[in-house]
C-alpha cells in the first residue's frame, strides 16, 4: 500500500517491538523513516535490515532523556530526509514494584523516559523539525491501556502513561486548527521484548513462573491472547494517513478488549 504523498516520519524506540513494526509499516507505505534508539548497534542493524527489504530508512542512536540527543536526532532526520511530517513517540520503559518501596531514581526515570521525553521530542519536531509551519502533520504517541486504567504494582508506569494521554489531548486541541492531529495509541498486552521483561518482574514479585504469569494475563484479555506489534502498528499507519484527518485528541486502544474505555 504505497501512499501518493511520501512523507518524513520519525520513530523513537524503533529497533524492537512496536517501534520496529511501526517503522516497517510506515516505510512500507512509502514514507522516509528515521529511527532512533539507545543502542547504536541496534539502530545500525535495524536500518540495514529494513533497507534490505527495499525500504527508505535511516537513523541514529538516541536517548530520549537527553535534550542534546533529541536535538541531534531531529537535526539528523532533517539533514537526511527534510522537514518532519509524522512523529511517533514510541520509546518507553516498564517500571514499578510495591509503591512504598519505589526509589526516587526509578520514579524519576520512568516519568522522564515515558512522559517528559514525549514533550521533549514533540517540541523539537515542532521547532527544529519544522512541523509547526506545516498545514499537515501527525503526532502519534504510544501510550498504554495503563494510560486509562490502574496497573497493580505499576504506579510509575501508570502515572507516566496517564500523563501521555493528557498531553495528547491538550496538544491535539491546541493544534486542531492547523491540520496537525495528535493522538495516542494505547496497547494492552503486546508480545514484545518489553512484555517478556514485565512477566519476569511479576514472576519474581509473586514468586511464581513466567508461564503462570502469562496464563494469568491471557485469562484477563477477552480475546484470550496478546496483541501483536503489527496490529498496533496498523492503527498507527491509519492515523498517519490522510483519511484519519478528523481523528485528533483521542486515545485509542489496541488491546483485545482488555480496556473498554
Amino acid at each position: 500500500m504505497t501512499q501518493h504523498n511520501p512523507r518524513v516520519a520519525l520513530v523513537t524506540g524503533g529497533t524492537s517491538g512496536i517501534g520496529l513494526a511501526v517503522a516497517r509499516l510506515l516505510a512500507d507505505q512509502g514514507h522516509r523513516v528515521f529511527i532512533g534508539a539507545r543502542n547504536a548497534e541496534n539502530v545500525n542493524s535495524t536500518v540495514k535490515q529494513l533497507r534490505e527489504e527495499g525500504l527508505t530508512v535511516d537513523g541514529t542512536s538516541l536517548d530520549v532523556r537527553s535534550a542534546a540527543d533529541v536535538k541531534a536526532f531531529v537535526q539528523g532526520a532533517v539533514a537526511r530526509f527534510g522537514g518532519v511530517d509524522i512523529l511517533v513517540n514510541n520509546a518507553g520503559r516498564s517500571g514499578g514494584g510495591v509503591t512504598a518501596d519505589i526509589a526516587d531514581e526509578l520514579w524519576d526515570d520512568v516519568i522522564d523516559t515515558n512522559l517528559t521525553s514525549v514533550f521533549r521530542v514533540t517540541r523539537e519536531v515542532l521547532n527544529t523539525g519544522g512541523l509547526r509551519a506545516k498545514s499537515w502533520g501527525r503526532i502519534i504517541n504510544i501510550a498504554s491501556t495503563a494510560g486509562k486504567q490502574g496497573v497493580v504494582l505499576g504506579a510509575p508506569y501508570t502515572a507516566s502513561k496517564h500523563g501521555v494521554v493528557g498531553f495528547t489531548k491538550s496538544l491535539g486541541n491546541e493544534l486542531a486548527a492547523t491540520g496537525i492531529t495528535v493522538n495516542a495509541v494505547c496497547p494492552g498486552y503486546v508480545e514484545t521484548p518489553m512484555a517478556e521483561r514485565v512477566r519476569a518482574g511479576y514472576a519474581a514479585a509473586y514468586d511464581t513462573t513466567e508461564e503462570a504469569v502469562l496464563a494469568k494475563f491471557q485469562a484477563k484479555i477477552p480475546l484470550g491472547r496478546y496483541s501483536t506489534p503489527e496490529e498496533v502498528a496498523g492503527l498507527v499507519g491509519y492515523l498517519a494517513s490522510d483519511t484519519a484527518a478528523s481523528i485528533t485528541s483521542q486515545a485509542l486502544n489496541v488491546c483485545g478488549g482488555l480496556g473498554n474505555f
